[in-house]
């Protein structure tokens, strides 16, 4: 078996395997070789010249934490009951967010096994985990990963990540993973001692970036993509904020990723999606195709969110102007604010199918970042809550549920985070500023409100509760079961070839978009206003629709709390 370590620091590594010392080899460009013997379950570090024991970057599995020792692992181990799997096309997907140690009160990939037929029935198609490469402590939300390769011990073993995924393609189910190449968590960070290089001296908000202009750094990063995605069979990754990703290469490490994506991995097609906050139109519409399939469209969120509940500081500032106009606008065309390129120039400002934008009413980062944690449906009123949950679903975006959304989990889901206490201190401190972002203060309270996020309680809170209900589907989840089957039989046949929408009326509490698409024109209206509104709806089939009126021959009369969705084949408006 052959072990590496890059540490151009160092003139003298060894392998400390089974509690043996044994020589390395030093070769060229700052890498230490040796082939030796060994099991899986075999214990092995690598021993620096002042004689500390690291455990490997590259480590698969840690024997405990992150700075235990690393395991030995046998990829072929696992016997796949689904070898045969060939996923899903991208017009199938609807999204479900999940935090392992969160989703059930297990916090496992075994228990979090007990909760996929449910999702399958009510009509998810893809499961996207939240990172799970291990980090410092036991709990946290995974984006301050140090040990890429690894599935963090407190969630399991390789392998039962593995049978996870295994079981998800049982149900029918894809698997995205959340993978975080824009830096390295602060805790358990040995690379820095030993390969500065493998940083840039300059950072990213959370910790010291990634040098891709390094070829042993854009090694690592490629194989680890292609590693969770064949070994794991997962469908597809999503990058975290790739705006961090800066690279002054002459082929950006974004397109080196996505060429071995695209090219060296056997099965069915994988696929590649990101979080940008820099709206950068080049990832997504490109002379030689798409690079990546879609990106997480925050724009949407925020322009919903100011619209639903009115707060408009922080993230939502940009948006406190004309909401609803926004909204309109992220439904039609996408990005709302001005976008910047990140492979070179943005250029001609290229429209894009409403397929490469992931839309949500909320995940992770827009519930876990408030000061207490609050989901959408606790902040606004029932009927409208179902208005935009139905306008979601019914889009041609591709929609996101976050975990717990499929029954209206109403508990909060908060920041968590198990470190030393000198770093807990700074993350107790700043927790108030992160919620400034996110909502602020709700009325009445003050910044002791805001839980800990370094207690372990405010973990605990967090989890799911028990499926106490087993197989059955109460009428909240029959209702979004009845909603995701109309998505696939009437509205993901229209996605292969949809356009860019059109805004047709605007008016503050009404969504009125038109998008093309090879058999007519879908078109969605929807009125949150408190009196019956007059709209443009052309006649055609009616897919789905709640208080929609009789109109005359260029209107239709939409209800409060209305909802119409039509695709019109002829110039003739409903009525």
């Amino acid at each position: 078996m052959l072990f590496q370590l890059w540490a151009p620091l160092s003139s003298r590594v060894q392998l400390h395997l089974n509690g043996t010392d044994l020589e390395m080899a030093r070769c060229g460009a700052g890498w230490h070789e040796l082939v030796a013997s060994a099991r899986p379950g075999d214990t092995y570090g690598f021993r620096l010249p002042e004689g500390r024991v690291v455990p490997d970057p590259a480590s698969r599995c840690q024997k405990s934490n992150i700075d235990s020792l690393s395991v030995v692992t046998d990829p072929e181990a696992y016997a796949w009951k689904t070898s045969d799997w060939r996923g899903r096309p991208w017009s199938d997907v609807v999204f479900y967010e999940v935090h392992i140690g969160t989703f059930t009160p297990g916090g496992t990939f075994r228990t979090a096994i007990t909760r996929l037929r449910k999702l399958a029935d009510i009509g998810i198609t893809a499961i996207e985990v939240m990172p799970v490469a291990q980090f410092a402590g036991t709990r946290g939300w995974g984006y301050d990963g140090v040990l890429q390769f690894a599935p963090h011990t407190s969630y399991g073993t390789p392998e039962d990540f593995k049978a996870f995924v295994d079981n998800a393609h049982e149900l029918g189910l894809m698997v995205f993973l959340d993978v975080v190449y824009n830096h390295f968590g602060p805790v358990g960070n040995h690379l820095l001692s030993y390969a500065p290089e493998f940083f840039h001296k300059q950072s990213t908000p959370w910790g010291a970036a990634m040098n891709f202009e390094q070829s042993a750094v854009r090694r690592y990063f490629v194989e680890n993509a292609e590693y969770w995605l064949s070994e794991f069979h997962l469908d597809g990754l999503r990058l975290d904020a790739v705006d961090q990703m800066n690279d002054g290469s002459e082929v950006h490490i974004l397109e080196e990723l996505s060429e071995a994506v695209r090219t060296s991995i056997a099965g069915p097609r994988r696929y590649l999606i990101t979080e940008n906050p820099a709206n950068s139109m080049d990832l997504l519409d490109s002379s030689l195709g798409p690079l990546f399939d879609a990106d997480w469209n925050d724009d949407f969120h925020h322009a919903m969110h100011v619209a639903a509940t009115g707060e408009a500081a922080g993230h939502y500032e940009p948006f406190a102007e004309q909401p609803w106009q926004r909204v309109n606008a992220a439904l039609a065309k996408g990005y709302v604010l001005p976008g910047r390129a990140l492979l070179g120039s943005q250029g001609s400002d290229p429209t894009l199918p409403p397929v490469a934008f992931i839309h949500y009413l909320q995940n992770h980062d827009q519930t876990g970042n408030r000061a207490l944690g609050e989901r959408l449906v606790s902040l606004i009123n029932e009927e409208a809550y179902t208005l935009w949950l139905e306008i979601l679903l019914l889009s041609p975006q591709i929609p996101l549920l976050f975990q717990g959304d499929d029954y209206r989990e109403s508990a909060p889901f908060h920041f968590f985070v198990d470190t030393d206490e000198e770093r807990a201190e700074a993350i107790r401190n700043g927790r108030a500023k992160a919620a400034d972002s996110f909502g602020g203060l709700p009325p009445g309270r003050s910044v002791d409100d805001i839980p800990d996020a370094t207690d372990p309680e405010t973990f605990l809170k967090s989890k799911l509760p028990a499926d106490t209900a087993g197989g059955c589907l109460n009428e909240y989840q029959r209702g979004l079961k009845k909603l995701l089957e109309l998505r696939r039989q009437a509205i993901s046949p229209l996605l292969k070839g949809i356009q860019a929408g059109d805004v047709v009326f605007e008016r503050e509490g009404v969504i009125a978009v038109d998008w093309p698409c090879p058999a007519g024109v879908l078109q969605l209206r929807a009125n949150f206003a408190r009196h019956t509104v007059e709209l443009p709806l052309r006649r055609g089939q009616a897919l789905y629709a709640r208080h929609l009126l009789n109109g005359d021959r260029c209107t239709a009369l939409l209800g409060p709390d209305g909802i119409a969705l039509v695709r019109a084949t002829d110039p003739v408006i409903v009525g």
